[in-house]
């Protein structure tokens, strides 16, 4: 699905998804979590990190562009935390964990999501690392 670059060695890149049957499943594995966890708008533009004008197309399943090597990162993170919260939870908690406020260290009575919306990239492989390790793996 990704192709991978050698730029030099030590070092490769990832091409931006632009085959737009590859682009249109990975955005709606991603409208389908933000629509599981019950994310605002607001929220699931912030965790994408697209405009919310972007984000309305997405859902809409009238999005046209291509997914950069963020876009990749950010959805394969959130639907890893999806699938992780399956493993690990049966119940309400399955969907309603990223949105509960948590008063475990490092949370500090935030949820899960505001604390991803705040930290990007570095705070969602928290999280994904965080459920992993409560799961017996990391």
């Amino acid at each position: 699905m990704l192709e991978i670059v050698q730029n030099t060695p030590g070092q490769s890149v990832v091409r931006p998804i632009d085959r737009q049957g590859e682009v249109a499943a990975i955005v709606k594995g991603v409208t389908r979590v933000a629509d599981a966890w019950g994310l605002s708008n607001a929220e699931a533009a912030m965790l994408f990190d697209v405009p919310v004008a972007t984000w309305g197309r997405m859902k809409a399943g009238t999005y046209k562009g291509v997914l950069d090597q963020d876009k990749v990162t950010r959805a394969s993170l959130l639907i890893g935390l999806f699938k992780g919260l399956g493993v690990l939870f049966n119940g309400p908690l399955t969907h309603g964990w990223p949105k509960t406020a948590n008063a475990g260290p490092g949370f500090d009575g935030r949820t899960p999501v505001q604390i991803m919306c705040a930290g990007g990239i570095p705070a969602m492989m928290k999280m994904r690392q965080h459920i992993d390790a409560l799961r017996g793996g990391v």
